[in-house]
């Protein structure tokens, strides 16, 4: 009968073990009043974005995210960008946290081997800044358009009339200019001889990361494998 209650006793406190609330922590802070916060075991699972002022509280990933390691300075407020510790994409918003959407990488060449993207080990550093992306790696800086679409190739738009060293010419109107801003990534490399190269949105782009003074907020996500424990 003792064994009994032994073993009933190690099962109800199984069980009381597996139904804990996952814990939540805050994992970055762009100033006093907006951070992002993940909820789940082992600093892996659902990540949130917290703007107190302009009272929005959405969900980016409703499970499995894990932090980026990588320097991460992030002063921009209307665009938001954010990656995870592999690299392989990003979730943004545009108009400050209230809705989000994939970003990806350029499908050309962006990489000397070629490759779209750089691997998870090449990443030095992500900045957000002045509504612009830009992915710091160990061969290229990958970033996103400046902050807007150009007026051309919008809908009512003149369009870019463009001739090729061939003789062949064209028009690129709306619906076929690509990605709207902030959607894809890459670099000056991948740009060349593509649609967006023609944007004005493209154009000007800058050779490194702009500097970035006076910002208050963390320069790493931080998370404690321990919490909850």
């Amino acid at each position: 009968m003792r064994g009994h209650y032994s073993a009933l006793a190690a099962l109800l406190l199984l069980a009381g073990c597996q139904a804990k609330e996952p814990p939540t922590q805050v994992v970055y802070r762009f100033d006093d009043h907006r951070y992002l916060e993940l909820k789940g075991w082992d600093c892996e699972g659902a990540l949130w974005f917290t703007d107190s002022q302009r009272g929005i509280h959405t969900k980016l990933y409703s499970q499995f995210y894990r932090i980026f390691t990588r320097k991460f300075i992030h002063p921009s407020e209307r665009y938001l960008a954010i990656t995870s510790w592999d690299t392989s994409g990003f979730t943004v918003s545009k108009d400050y946290g209230r809705t989000w959407q994939l970003a990806q990488f350029s499908p050309g060449e962006n990489e000397p081997n070629g490759d779209s993207r750089a691997p998870r080990e090449d990443a030095v550093s992500f900045t957000v800044v002045n509504d612009q992306g830009f992915l710091q790696t160990k061969h290229r800086l990958y970033m996103s358009s400046r902050p807007f679409d150009d007026p051309r190739v919008l809908p009512g738009g003149s369009g870019i009339h463009y001739e090729l060293p061939d003789g062949v010419e064209g028009d690129i109107k709306y619906g076929s200019a690509g990605w709207a801003w902030g959607l894809v990534y890459m670099t000056k490399q991948g740009l060349k001889d593509s649609v967006q190269e023609l944007q004005t949105s493209w154009q000007d782009l800058p050779d490194k990361v702009p500097e970035v003074k006076g910002y208050t907020g963390w320069d790493h996500m931080r998370c404690n494998m321990e919490a909850g424990k």
